[in-house]
């Protein structure tokens, strides 16, 4: 009974000599390892806000320059990214850096960080998709927790028929979001420069306001770089891409920055030049289409479509969480179970004990994303800062033609990723102590 019910879930048992045919192009890779990243723009934005508004609503303008600084960390991050690509092609990431430059207690710290936050992409993806359903059908509010552990169970199952089976599924909703994303920025873009869209009163960039303070701009800034978490899965699953392999994943990283470079200042911008200030039940991309589109057929695609991809964001940990297990055992620090491949050719285990993992940490905080947030960004920004600190080590060690640009870059990002991590464990101690607790014990 259970073999049959197994075959009509994942699918038939894959030959070795089928590995090859898992392999992702550029395309599906974008799908599968950009949802993450791309899909915290439905909230990057929002976390800047929250924290400029608790001063005054003519804080706003400060978002703009918030922004800018956000895209500097993503484009020493986007560099830093390429080099460890092309550096480490069997993948590991910030695993592999940290272990190699810094030693095997930075490595591990890196790994074990990781590991935690693929669990946290998943809770936080899945709670923030199950927050859409419920908002659009609040009847449902009840059954938040359960629908989240449905849809996590949902996503185990589209991994565990392979990569490329279950690139090609989720492909469709990531690109019908980007498509909504671009089509609103433009537009809403469009219609402030033509002057359709007049009397929107925001402060002047520039406005001094009252009670802003140099903490208070770090801590919005802090805020923001949620954005940029994801933006190292693809590092972690380099062995996923056709041949050449590093060029491939190098190409879809810099697509992937630059689509979450544009998408985020954009819906800053536009938040900005509409006034846009946050509400209880109502998110400010939500309130941005409908200032754009009004309540027609656009405005309920934006937000299908975002919370599709909320959910879908998951994918991203389902993709990387087993190759890093991968490495890991094969280093001998986690079991070995971890380098057997399933039926599918797929890290099977890996993607189990992920969802398993995943499920408890959306039970044990009850599906709220608000508690989820701060953990989530203090373990990527961890493995930021080690990643970027050991390749400042490498360059120096090595010396290689042109080793002065890339110690820069990643001098950059190790310096801004350090100052975020520090500002998080300032203003959300209440939420990270169990992390600090963690470090202080190594």
């Amino acid at each position: 009974m259970a073999s049959p019910l197994k075959r009509l879930l994942i699918g038939r048992p894959l030959k070795s000599s089928e590995a090859g045919e898992q392999k992702l192009g550029k395309l599906k890779a974008l799908a599968v390892l950009s949802s993450d990243a791309l899909s915290s723009i439905a909230y990057g934005t929002e976390q800047i806000l929250l924290v400029l508004v608790a001063v005054s609503a003519a804080a706003m303008w400060y978002s703009i320059p918030i922004a800018l600084c956000v895209l500097v960390l993503l484009f020493a991050l986007n560099l830093s990214y390429k080099q460890i690509i092309y550096s480490y092609p069997h993948g590991g990431g910030a695993y592999v850096v940290s272990r190699e430059n810094l030693g095997k207690n930075a490595g591990l710290v890196a790994g074990g960080s990781l590991l935690v936050d693929y669990m946290l992409t998943v809770a936080v993806s899945v709670s923030s998709g199950t927050d859409a359903i419920v908002s659009a059908v609040p009847s449902l509010y009840p059954f938040a927790i359960p629908i989240a552990v449905i849809l996590v169970i949902g996503v185990t199952i589209i991994n565990l028929r392979g990569i490329t089976e279950s690139a090609s599924i989720l492909a469709i909703p990531v690109y019908l979001f980007v498509f909504s994303i671009v089509v609103l920025i433009f537009t809403g873009l469009f219609k402030v420069v033509m002057g359709i869209d007049a009397g929107h009163e925001t402060a002047s960039v520039g406005t001094h306001v009252q009670g802003v303070t140099l903490f208070l701009l770090l801590r919005a800034f802090a805020s923001g770089s949620a954005s940029l978490t994801g933006i190292e899965a693809i590092s972690n699953a380099v062995p996923l891409f056709k041949k050449p392999q590093a060029k491939n994943a190098a190409k879809t990283l810099t697509i992937m920055a630059s689509l979450l470079g544009f998408f985020f200042m954009g819906i800053t911008v536009l938040a900005f030049v509409y006034g846009t200030v946050p509400e209880l039940k109502v998110t400010v991309l939500s309130q941005i289409a409908e200032n754009v589109f009004g309540r027609n057929f656009m405005f309920y695609f934006i937000q299908a479509t975002t919370a599709l991809i909320l959910v879908l964001a998951a994918n991203t940990g389902f993709s990387a969480f087993p190759l890093l297990a991968f490495n890991l055992a094969k280093d001998k620090y986690m079991p070995r179970m971890y380098l057997a491949r399933g039926d599918r050719l797929g890290y099977s285990n890996g993607i189990i004990t992920l969802a398993v993992g995943s499920i408890v940490l959306i039970v044990l905080f009850k599906g709220k994303t608000e508690l989820l947030v701060p953990l989530y960004s203090v373990g990527v920004f961890i493995p930021f800062t080690l990643s970027q600190t050991g390749m400042i080590i490498k360059w120096w060690k090595e010396r290689s033609p042109g080793w002065h640009k890339k110690l820069a870059a990643n001098l950059l990002g190790a310096i801004i990723s350090f100052t975020v991590l520090i500002v998080l464990f300032l203003t959300r101690i209440e939420s990270v102590w169990p992390v600090f607790y963690f470090l202080c014990r190594l």
